[in-house]
């Protein structure tokens, strides 16, 4: 993997690529959640590099893209993401994006309609107004204080025993949250603003619909918010085909790889079956 930048007017965004793979039409961007970084797909990279071409980023804030400026929407993101996916020659991308990554999936297909080749969300929920309540949303925008004045030490554990069940994904989040260590201000930014903007777009009431073949994945053990609700119904709504995974948490992909590897695998099948 080789490791680039894209430079914006709001600070350099940092990420991943490895070359073609033996299927050379076929790209997997791997977005993470929201204060995860690249490390969270490692499994997935080294389970794929080689056989497709492999992105995955620090998104902006996180991770090595900082410094970044806290003014942007998901929007921004997702017209970033296309800005380094041109660069590469990535034409038609299989999103695969975990928890606020399959935000960013969402908002990428809402703009760019007719590019994405596929679309798997691990752990992530719907964008749709229809989904959440009133008091959710006002509540997804309050919660920078909250991350900000919690202790770091009772973080830092809540934060990696309630997004994974197994040994392997509560050490890696711990990995991941230690980068801000002594700068909780910090994270509690990339937070806050990530839950914001994440309302915003979701009281933008638009569409959102997946024009492509689409998969959601979710552990069976996922108790952040509420995302087991959100995702039962996104399937029941929309008919998008859900794979629960068992004894697995938010980061799902971390707590099974293998399964959820598969899963990836025969998203791929399906979408050259289609051709």
């Amino acid at each position: 993997m080789i490791e680039k930048r894209l430079v914006t007017s709001s600070g350099s965004i940092h990420y991943w690529i490895s070359e073609k793979g033996d299927d050379p039409e076929t790209a997997l961007v791997f977005l993470p959640g929201l204060t995860a970084d690249h490390r969270l797909f490692d499994k997935q990279v080294a389970a794929f590099e080689g056989k497709v071409q492999v992105l995955v980023w620090d998104a902006p804030g996180h991770g090595a893209s900082w410094p970044f400026q806290f003014n942007f929407s998901l929007m921004d993101k997702a017209k970033w993401l296309d800005a380094i996916l041109r660069r590469e020659g990535i034409n038609r991308p299989v999103i695969v994006g975990q928890s606020m990554g399959g935000y960013v999936g969402q908002a990428y297909a809402e703009l760019f309609p007719k590019k994405l080749k596929g679309f798997i969300a691990i752990d992530s929920a719907p964008l749709q107004r229809k989904y959440v309540t009133g008091i959710e949303i006002a509540l997804l925008k309050k919660m920078e204080p909250v991350y900000r004045y919690y202790p770091w030490k009772a973080l830092l554990q809540s934060g990696t025993k309630g997004v994974a069940t197994t040994a392997y994904g509560r050490e890696l989040m711990l990995k991941m949250m230690r980068v801000y260590d002594g700068d909780q201000k910090r994270y509690a930014r990339i937070a806050g603003h990530g839950f914001k903007i994440l309302a915003e777009a979701m009281e933008a009431n638009r569409l959102y619909i997946l024009f492509c073949p689409a998969l959601l994945i979710c552990g069976e053990e996922d108790h952040a918010g509420s995302c087991i609700r959100y995702n039962k119904a996104w399937h029941a709504q929309t008919g998008i085909p859900i794979e629960w995974i068992k004894n697995a948490g938010h980061n799902a992909n971390t707590d099974a790889p293998e399964t959820v590897n598969r899963l990836i695998e025969q998203m791929l099948y399906t979408i050259h079956r289609k051709r």
